[in-house]
């Protein structure tokens, strides 16, 4: 049998698991937070004075706290390209609707609240230059991204189960410098993100999880497929206005550097979480291409770590044009 048939007939043996995963790693549409708990109600008589108080504390947040919130508020927008490329994974049947598409779907409708309250927040605060905002998401949706993963529901699992784990610690880290400099709304909003994406994290790690008691040598490749691409996150496509190739990532990567939050270490001690997670030095059963794979992925935080260490992080910030020229 074919490598590509074994994934699928995999991925139905786990769709028989998918309204348990539902129940167990989503929250009802009628429970869960939505993004006008969250903001100045323009139904509210006192609207303006809430927009003036959110405005004037959100003058004290410093120029690289504000390129980090922009990035992961552009990100977050771009869902539409994340729902196409999962809704193109082998297993996933978007025409017959089965169980899971209605996974992707229902993920979608959770992720889909985020970027809704950022941007409302956004464009309330006045700090940002909301055109340039939204012209950089405009360009991350037209310019789709290859993220290494094709159509293989392995690969794309061990990337959506780092990538959420990433998304987690910068919206945490986000909303925990937000409370020091007392924005209490933003604060929650982003505590709140980071909660979603913890327990998105928690769902596509177990999907990998079930899968290596299932087919352990071809998951281990390719989990050391994507370690050896590197893990490539969606900021990793950000481009202005006018720009057709461009390096802002590197920029964006530096802020949040800089202000801690998120870092090259962040990355590498990621991917330890998920050799711990997925017991990687346990698994019995592997061949030996899958052994050698396994070998790799062990050694490879060493490795990075001494990679991270050498990282120099300039002083000085880009100047974005996300940002009002004021705000540095």
């Amino acid at each position: 049998m074919s490598i590509k048939n074994v994934r699928l007939e995999v991925m139905q043996f786990l769709e028989k698991k998918i309204d348990s995963f539902m129940e167990e790693f989503l929250i009802p549409v009628e429970k869960i937070w939505q993004p006008s708990d969250l903001l100045p109600s323009s139904e509210n008589e006192n609207f303006l004075e809430e927009v003036k108080e959110l405005r004037a504390i959100a003058k004290d947040l410093p120029y690289d706290f504000w390129v980090s919130l922009v990035g992961d508020t552009i990100t977050e927008e771009a869902l539409p390209t994340y729902e196409s490329w999962l809704m193109e994974v082998e297993g996933v049947d978007n025409e017959g609707r089965n169980g899971w598409s209605k996974w992707v779907r229902h993920w979608t409708g959770e992720e889909n609240r985020h970027g809704d309250v950022l941007n409302k927040y956004l464009y309330l605060s006045g700090r940002v230059n909301m055109r340039e905002v939204e012209m950089t998401t405009h360009h991350l949706i037209n310019d789709g991204f290859d993220i290494g993963t094709g159509k293989d529901p392995y690969k794309n699992f061990v990337y959506t189960s780092f990538q959420e784990l990433a998304t987690y610690i910068s919206h945490n880290r986000v909303a925990q410098i937000a409370r020091q400099f007392g924005d209490k709304k933003l604060f929650k909003m982003c505590n709140l993100i980071a909660g979603d994406e913890m327990r998105h994290h928690l769902a596509y790690s177990e999907f990998i999880n079930q899968i290596f008691k299932v087919d352990p040598s071809e998951m281990m490749l390719a989990f050391e497929h994507m370690m050896k691409r590197k893990i490539t996150m969606p900021a990793h496509f950000l481009r202005e206005s006018g720009e057709k190739i461009s390096t802002l990532f590197e920029e964006f990567s530096n802020s949040a550097q800089r202000i801690g939050v998120y870092t090259s270490n962040d990355y590498v001690e990621i991917l330890e979480k998920l050799i711990v997670k997925w017991e990687i030095d346990k698994i019995n059963g592997l061949n030996d291409q899958a052994e050698k794979a396994r070998d790799y992925i062990m050694k490879l935080p060493t490795r990075l770590k001494r990679v991270s260490e050498r990282l120099v992080v300039p002083e000085n910030p880009y100047s974005f044009k996300w940002i009002e020229a004021g705000a540095m």
